[in-house]
């Protein structure tokens, strides 16, 4: 029998929340951009918001074993809406400068990184419930996924040109709220608890919990190569949209409605990629998509702004690098939930996504420092080279030929 809602009320929550959360990643640099001027403050504000996000995401693996998916994901969600609506609050009374806003997007952080993990968590079991391929259930949370950074990006560009970088988080607040609202009627609990005759009789600690997590993914080498090439571009990324792009922007006399509309015309693009992914994601080549789909997505990016290309070709890239995109979780996604035992999927998927983000909190202070010594140009080209030579390691790596196999 399949039960479809379950899912459908994820990819809403999902929706919602990763909106608001592509409105922030542009309204908040925008912010600091625009009154301090400083590139540097500009990564430094993204790594306060980044490295409390994978600190809590890594930590809050076995509080989603243990509590459930559904609890930690509605608690997280709900406390954002707090903290969220506090930057256009502030902002409103003139109160926000980088003193206050640092600690608020600390706390955004360590809220999202659990949050983010346990909706990720769900996956497995909403697959099994709507008894579909794992790879089409991640193809469509991928497609969905990219739809909702489409919505953001395009939206958020606007909406900070109309009323400002700091108020337009007040939508993001409200998307925030509606996410713990679907969680908490749509999906039922996911809590793996041990049948009675298997129950143990004392309860292994929270310590030796995250401890077997640990070793579960130390020990598969597939998963290791995955956190190893996915940190690393992750780095490229944070830094590109956290930094490079909006001084691109910036320094070529446009407003945040062009930025926007890139992030856009990237995300766009790789809804369609996404869809194929889930429409045929199971009969897919997997290496050799993810590797022709990381090499289209990464370097052009960053070589054709660094050329001081005209727009029209700036887009075009950005939307044959986000069809490529589009590929990548699906199939990233699936390789790891079918190599993770199931009383393990809350803490291995919280450890795995959480070393995948390790690299991200930097990424936004390597950009602005790389644009203060070198110059913008120079950081694009040296940066796109390092994301190429990341992209190669499927071709080096002997651990990545287990991606078309799953663990038995």
């Amino acid at each position: 029998m399949r039960r479809r809602g379950p899912f459908l009320a994820l990819a809403a929550a999902e929706t919602f929340s990763l909106s608001g959360t592509r409105l922030s990643t542009i309204a908040i640099p925008w912010l600091v951009l625009s009154t301090t001027g400083s590139p540097v403050l500009t990564g430094l504000t993204a790594m306060m918001e980044m490295l409390p996000c994978v600190i809590a995401k890594a930590l809050g693996g076995p509080l989603i074993d243990r509590a459930g998916a559904k609890s930690i994901a509605i608690i997280c969600d709900t406390a954002s809406v707090l903290v969220v609506a506090l930057v256009p609050l502030l902002d409103l009374f003139g109160m926000l400068g980088m003193p206050v806003l640092l600690p608020l997007v600390f706390a955004m952080g360590v809220l999202r990184g659990p949050s983010d993990a346990a909706k990720q968590a769900m996956v497995p079991d909403l697959a099994t419930l709507a008894n579909v391929p794992l790879e089409r259930v991640t193809g469509v949370a991928s497609a969905i996924e990219r739809l909702a950074s489409t919505a953001g990006a395009a939206g958020a560009g606007a909406l900070i040109g109309l009323v400002g970088p700091g108020q337009a988080l007040l939508v993001n607040a409200a998307t925030f709220a509606a996410a713990a609202l679907i969680v908490a009627a749509g999906i039922p609990g996911t809590r793996r608890t041990p049948a009675p005759e298997t129950r143990p009789v004392e309860r292994a600690s929270y310590i030796e919990d995250l401890r077997e997590g640990w070793r579960f993914l130390r020990g598969d080498a597939v998963l290791v190569s995955i956190v190893a090439m996915v940190a690393v571009t992750n780095l490229f990324d944070q830094a590109y949209h956290a930094v490079l792009l909006p001084v691109w922007t910036k320094d070529a006399g446009h407003g945040p409605e062009l930025l926007g509309a890139m992030f856009a015309a990237f995300a766009g693009a790789s809804i369609a990629g996404a869809a194929i992914a889930a429409a045929i994601g199971e009969r897919m080549p997997r290496l050799m998509v993810y590797t022709v789909a990381f090499l289209l997505t990464g370097f052009p990016r960053f070589l054709v702004p660094a050329l001081d290309a005209p727009i029209g070709l700036v887009f075009a890239t950005l939307a044959i690098a986000g069809f490529a995109s589009g590929f990548l979780n699906p199939i990233l996604s699936a390789v790891i939930f079918e190599r993770i035992p199931k009383p393990l999927t809350g803490r291995v998927t919280a450890l795995n996504t959480a070393l995948c983000f390790a690299l991200i909190p930097f990424g936004g202070l390597a950009g602005g420092a790389l644009i203060s010594t070198l110059g913008l140009a120079a950081a694009l080209f040296l940066m796109g080279i390092a994301y190429l030579a990341a992209t190669l390691a499927p071709l080096a790596l002997k651990s990545f030929r287990g991606f078309d196999r799953g663990l038995a």
